[in-house]
Parts: structure tokens; C-alpha cells; sequence
């Protein structure tokens, strides 16, 4: 038994000696490191130099740091009101009308007048009414023309006229009946002047003409031609003026 022990106690006496000289070897290690760290920091105090403790210990392998690059950031466009010179606005002309070629309808507005329509188309007013006058659309009454809104106004064709009375011959028969339409400016004298009558055989042939001043333009006479001879003036002597209402002095024929 005792030399059991023996061989134990050797044993353990020579690991205790094992771990001894590993820790002393460890301090010395530690020692010397603290030494050779304590105279760097030194150097490096005394001689301002600034240390990075982070390199000294750093590892061999590098950490793998993520950066992030920023990308670049597009302008922003400005935006910049230039002013712009307004072009000049030019005012129309207004394109003349067309001629018309032909006759044409107008519809009647408010405040319209058969005088107004014919200083509109450039007629005289006489040959407006009696180129309607026919028209049974408007039921028109040549002694006072009433114009309604709505009526439809016949406008003749540019230059239409109304034809001009023909001259009775003196070779007519005494006492032949013609039927004339009244004119601006006539009188019941300055027809029966025109056509050799006389102004109580017009007013007998024609009944509902009590006034011989009441003729209007337009207005349709039965009148019995060649019944007078009209007396005889000298080259120098003028005709008489026939104004209306006026009545001509005509010597009956025997």
C-alpha cells in the first residue's frame, strides 16, 4: 500500500508542477505583453501620435462592412414662366354679302316695316308692295300696309321694276276701258289728264273712291280713255304741273 501511494503522490506532485509551469509561463506571456502595450502607449503619448486600438486587436480577417452608396439624386426641374408676346388679335372684315341672283323670302321681325325691308334689299318701297300684293299669304291692303312679325315678305329678284304704263294711242276707240294701277305721286287729275279722261268719269266708274285725294300707290282704277281733247298750249307754254289731288282742266270731246 505504501508504495501505491507513492506512485500516486509522484503522480499528482508532477502534474501540480505541470500546471504550475504552464500558469507561470502564461504570466510571463502576460507580463511581457502588458510591458511591450505600456511602452507603445507611451512612445505614443509622449510623442502625440494618436493610437487605434481597434487595429491592434483587430482579427486577421476583415469584417465584411456594408456601405451604402447613395444614389444620385435627379434634379428638380424648375420650372420657368416665360412670358410669351400675345400676337396681335386682328379684327375680321366682314365678307360683303352675295349678290343674290333671284328673289328671296324674309321673315318679318319685330319693329319691321314694308319701308325698313325695302331700304334693307335697296328697293323702293312702291315695287315691294306690289309684288306682294298678289301674295294671298299676306292678305295685303295696299291703302294701309300692316306688317306682322312672322309674315313672309317676297323680295323681288335685283333690278325687278314695275312696269312702266303704256302711252295710250289716239287712235283708241272714245270711252275704252283700261284698268291702271295707281303710282307714287299720282292724282286722280294727273290721270285723267295722262289718259284723256276726266275726274268725275273715273270717280263714277270706280264706286268706292268717294275722295279723288285717298288714291294710294298700287291701288287699281277702271278708267275710260280718249274722252277729251287736250287743248292746244304754245311751244313755249310748259305743261302744267300735276300735283296730287290736283285736277287737270280737259275739254270734252262733242
Amino acid at each position: 500500500m505504501s508504495e501505491k501511494e507513492s506512485t500516486k503522490e509522484i503522480i499528482n506532485s508532477y502534474r501540480k508542477r505541470q500546471s504550475q509551469s504552464w500558469q507561470n509561463i502564461l504570466l510571463f506571456v502576460g507580463t511581457v505583453l502588458l510591458i511591450i502595450l505600456g511602452s507603445a502607449f507611451l512612445i505614443f503619448w509622449l510623442t502625440g501620435t494618436r493610437v487605434d486600438i481597434g487595429a491592434i486587436f483587430a482579427s486577421k480577417t476583415p469584417t465584411p462592412t456594408v456601405t451604402f452608396t447613395p444614389s444620385p439624386v435627379p434634379p428638380t426641374a424648375t420650372i420657368t414662366l416665360t412670358p410669351t408676346e400675345t400676337a396681335p388679335v386682328d379684327t375680321p372684315i366682314p365678307s360683303p354679302s352675295p349678290t343674290r341672283s333671284g328673289a328671296v323670302i324674309y321673315i318679318a321681325e319685330e319693329n319691321d316695316t314694308f319701308a325698313s325691308i325695302a331700304e334693307l334689299f335697296d328697293f323702293d318701297i312702291f315695287t315691294l308692295l306690289v309684288y306682294n300684293a298678289g301674295e294671298d299669304r299676306l292678305d295685303l291692303d295696299l291703302s294701309n300696309p300692316i306688317l306682322y312679325v312672322g309674315d313672309e315678305v317676297l323680295v323681288p329678284a335685283p333690278g325687278a321694276t314695275v312696269p312702266t304704263p303704256t302711252a295710250i294711242p289716239f287712235d283708241v276707240l272714245p270711252g275704252f276701258r283700261v284698268e291702271y294701277m295707281v303710282r307714287p305721286g299720282d292724282s286722280v287729275g294727273s290721270i285723267a289728264y295722262d289718259l284723256r279722261s276726266t275726274v268725275d268719269d273715273i270717280l263714277t266708274y270706280n264706286e268706292d273712291l268717294e275722295d279723288p285725294n285717298a288714291i294710294f300707290p298700287g291701288q287699281l282704277l277702271i278708267v275710260r280713255v280718249n274722252l277729251v281733247t287736250p287743248m292746244p298750249t304754245d311751244e313755249d307754254q310748259t305743261s302744267p304741273v300735276n300735283t296730287p289731288g290736283s285736277i287737270s282742266t280737259l275739254t270734252p270731246q262733242p
